[in-house]
């Protein structure tokens, strides 16, 4: 029997690839007497999805075009959902909208992560610390490498929100601080780490979320694999809408951004990713976000 492919291609970061979990799945519905071939950067994401056949990172791809294109069946997945109309215009969440744009029936897929069992046992013993119960607050997201900007406003967390939140948990939760390595440093918080220089893999970092009792996230990867791990959280958002990038099981809590601002730099989207300063629409004393609310809203989660 001939063999028949379908080749999905993801580019962007770990948020986006938790995110398209939930397009392979609706590509393996759509064409289930197709094997899924996934290329992407962060291929420890896919690896453990039973409806994935076989995953390249990018750069290590030799011999695909004799393995899969060449004189083969093969239906290709390699557009950029970013840039569609809907996308632009707010008017579909990211899956949804993903789907769409290479003509499949969406049926609701909803992102996964799945750990191995020695995944999940490692977890166990690396995050469980001194008998109190967890809260991973994710300060910091975006770009990884050596170079990247410390705080990107449009999506990381204020730190006197952060500070504010260690304070008032500290002495009864056991407090991750997730961000990078360039980024500041909350007092009184563990600190996880994520960048080129990170000693946990992909999956052990996202494994934090396993033990975690509460989680405060903002618009990045957590909160991501918190939908998929069915954990509901708090998630902070800036710039960036959760119409378009969250999920109906956390509690999102957006700011309220003056309407008098001015984006002379902007073309497609009103807020780059990466938080120029000359976009920051705010007064230089604005909160941003009510602490008492969102204090409120941990208290909330069970």
């Amino acid at each position: 029997m001939k063999r028949r492919y379908s080749i999905f291609h993801v580019q962007g970061g770990l948020g986006k690839h938790i995110a398209a979990t939930a397009v392979a799945k609706c590509i393996k519905n759509n064409h289930p007497d197709r094997e899924l071939i996934v290329v992407c950067p962060f291929i420890d994401v896919f690896m453990n999805l039973k409806y994935v056949d076989r995953v390249y990172p990018l750069g290590g791809t030799q011999y695909f075009y004799q393995n899969y294109i060449d004189k083969k069946d093969s239906i290709i997945f390699h557009q950029e959902p970013y840039f569609t109309t809907d996308h632009i215009h707010k008017k579909l969440p990211l899956i949804q909208n993903w789907c769409k744009m290479h003509q499949l029936k969406y049926n609701g897929e909803k992102p996964e992560v799945i750990f191995n069992k020695l995944q999940s046992d490692s977890a166990k013993n690396f995050w469980e610390k001194d008998g109190k119960p967890t809260m991973v607050i994710h300060t910091n997201g975006g770009l990884i490498h050596e170079n990247a900007k410390p705080y990107m406003w449009a999506r990381d967390m204020p730190y006197h929100i952060a500070e504010a939140i260690v304070k008032h948990y500290s002495k009864d939760y056991t407090i991750y601080q997730c961000t990078k390595n360039n980024s500041k440093k909350i007092e009184g918080a563990h600190i996880v780490e994520y960048g080129e220089n990170m000693k946990l893999s992909t999956i052990e970092y996202l494994s934090i979320l396993l033990h975690s009792k509460k989680r405060v996230l903002i618009d990045s990867c957590l909160q991501h694999a918190a939908a998929a791990l069915e954990l509901p959280s708090v998630v902070l958002w800036n710039g960036t809408s959760p119409k378009v990038f969250g999920y109906d099981i956390h509690t999102n809590i957006e700011t309220t951004k003056p309407h008098n601002f001015k984006l002379p730099g902007s073309y497609l989207f009103d807020f780059d990713f990466m938080g120029p300063e000359h976009e920051y629409p705010f007064d230089a004393d604005d909160p941003l976000f009510d602490i008492d609310e969102v204090i409120k809203a941990i208290d909330s989660q069970k």
